[in-house]
């Protein structure tokens, strides 16, 4: 990939706050892009440095909240990213709810499951929606793209209370991008990127069965990282990318197929 691949384009990351979003963004600025708007929802301190770190690498942005469980908020959130940068390039939808840190872990499956319909399932597809006829009016030649966040496991399947709920979400949402993908062809490029085990705030928290299985389950031997993450994040939004669209592409080492998988002790 070109060093400065994004060169003076635009960019839009939900969810920016922290981790696999914050990898994202920086690295967007890293290789070029010249204006970005910052998404949060709560964590403002951490949309702010995230900020400062696109800004050391030259990327002007702006940071914008939004509530994705919102109509009223996604609506003003859409309008606000399209008169701040004009014309919109690159569209990364990262922002899911989080139930496994912090408030959101004590809430009971149902309360989880319901949060990540609203904010990963409807609150994104309402935004999507939203954004993707704004991108489709843009006179710019060369088509946008836009980049969802799955789950490597969701069409697979994986056992206990994390597997149903993940599953059918993510798989909801790569649905989703895939059936967009079709409608909005060639004008806008649609892609899904699957995350495997990625240690970001829960990860770097859990106890040994889940780190040991992390690694075993790849055939790297390790926990992927939000780097890894946004590198693939990166190639399917590169703007010189123009025949890739339309796909999934699974982030998690290479599934390991030759380890059992462990059980918990």
């Amino acid at each position: 990939m070109n060093q400065l691949a994004f060169q003076q384009t635009h960019a839009v990351v939900t969810g920016a706050s922290s981790g696999i979003g914050r990898a994202i963004a920086t690295s967007l600025a890293r290789k070029g892009v010249e204006r970005m708007v910052i998404h949060y929802c709560k964590n403002a301190d951490g949309a702010q440095a995230t900020a400062k770190a696109c800004a050391e690498h030259g990327a002007a942005t702006v940071v914008i909240p939004c509530n994705l469980t919102s109509s009223e908020s996604i609506q003003a959130f859409a309008s606000a990213c399209f008169v701040e940068l004009g014309e919109v390039h690159t569209w990364v939808n990262n922002a899911g709810a989080d139930v496994l840190t912090g408030a959101g872990a004590s809430l009971s499956f149902d309360e989880k499951l319901k949060r990540l319909m609203q904010v990963d399932v409807l609150g994104t597809i309402e935004l999507s929606r939203l954004v993707a006829e704004r991108l489709m009016k843009q006179p710019s030649a060369r088509p946008s793209s836009m980049t969802f966040i799955g789950w490597d496991q969701a069409s697979e399947g994986m056992e206990g209370d994390a597997g149903q709920m993940f599953g059918p979400v993510k798989t909801a949402v790569t649905a989703y991008a895939k059936s967009l993908a079709q409608s909005v062809a060639p004008k806008l490029r649609v892609n899904t990127i699957a995350p495997g085990w990625i240690r970001t705030s829960w990860g770097e928290s859990t106890d040994p069965y889940w780190n040991r299985r992390a690694k075993e389950q790849s055939l790297m031997y390790r926990w992927g990282t939000p780097d890894d993450v946004a590198l693939a994040v990166l190639f399917a939004s590169d703007p010189a990318n123009t025949f890739f669209t339309g796909q999934l592409v699974r982030v998690n080492g290479g599934w390991n197929r030759r380890s059992p998988r462990s059980e918990k002790e």
